[in-house]
């Protein structure tokens, strides 16, 4: 298969590259190298620096004549969406938007679109489920909503076959501190440099914490399967801010401890996906639990701070 991965450079886009790569299909890479590096494209991949909200698009798909589509480029930080929603608009929708119209103009297969549990809110059960109100209390999970609602309007005209992917809070190798997992990263940083830590709250608040290469093979396995459906990608377990301060804690024998501090104001206390509809539709699990990915995101940045030092 040919496939075109835009935000290919980024954190979970390159781990997508990688897999598709892995799994012998021949990849093209969009980005405009925003947030994304263009070290992180894996070799092997055609790779195009250009940003996916302009006309040049369908000269892209011209050219490599993609089969199937896997959107991830966005803006992804919920503060930065706060403080600038037109920016956000223009890059989570109005871009998914220049990227529809690509797919129907050059006939393309399928789409695989990037979504998040920002489009939830705040959950009125848990485990969150597919069927649970959209309500999302950021600009950044509306601008989502927006893009899953021309998603589902150009399958509804133009016939174009997608699948929807509702993200947890991923975690793991070349993430930075933005978006909704940003805390393991930054928390990883800080006892890998020995650097004080805060807590904002009690610490007890949890989150569904999901691996970047199970999140990567999800993407790789909505290739072929959920047609026309939108499929949660979580582990449904919760893990508490505490819970990663210890088990960094046990894995690095450090001995910070961090300050508390207020907590933020509209934080959501608990959070978790349900992933039975992936498993059936998909059929994928998560192969990695919350500690396995630590280790290996942990061991990764040990490695690039010895070859910087």
């Amino acid at each position: 298969m040919k496939v075109l991965v835009t935000g290919g450079a980024g954190f979970i886009g390159s781990h997508i590259t990688e897999e598709l790569l892995l799994q012998n299909h021949q990849v093209a890479v969009v980005d405009n190298l925003s947030s994304g590096k263009r070290n992180q494209v894996a070799s092997g991949a055609t790779f195009y620096e250009e940003d996916i909200k302009n006309e040049v698009l369908h000269e892209i798909f011209s050219d490599f004549q993609p089969d199937y589509v896997i959107h991830q480029a966005a803006q992804v930080s919920v503060a930065k969406s706060l403080q600038d929603p037109l920016k956000d608009s223009e890059e989570n929708t109005l871009a998914t938007i220049n990227v529809l119209e690509a797919c129907v103009k050059h006939n393309v297969k399928k789409l695989i679109f990037a979504s998040s549990a920002a489009l939830y809110g705040s959950p009125k059960y848990l485990p969150v489920d597919e069927q649970h109100s959209v309500n999302p209390i950021s600009f950044y999970g509306l601008s989502k909503k927006h893009a899953e609602t021309y998603i589902k309007m150009f399958a509804q005209y133009h016939g174009l076959t997608y699948t929807i992917l509702r993200y947890a809070n991923v975690y793991g190798m070349r993430q930075d501190t933005k978006g909704e997992a940003g805390v393991v990263a930054t928390f990883m940083k800080r006892f890998l440099n020995n650097q004080p830590l805060s807590i904002f709250g009690d610490g007890a608040q949890t989150r569904d914490f999901i691996f970047v290469k199970d999140v990567a093979k999800a993407n790789v396995a909505a290739l072929t399967k959920g047609e026309n459906e939108v499929i949660n990608i979580s582990t449904e377990k919760q893990t508490s801010i505490l819970n990663i301060v210890n088990e960094l804690k046990a894995i690095t024998n450090s001995d910070i401890f961090p300050a508390f501090y207020p907590e933020s104001q509209g934080d959501i206390k608990d959070s978790i996906l349900a992933n039975t509809k992936a498993k059936n539709m998909l059929n994928w699990k998560p192969d990695y639990s919350f500690v396995e990915g630590l280790k290996e995101t942990i061991y990764f940045y040990q490695k690039e701070m010895i070859v910087r030092s």
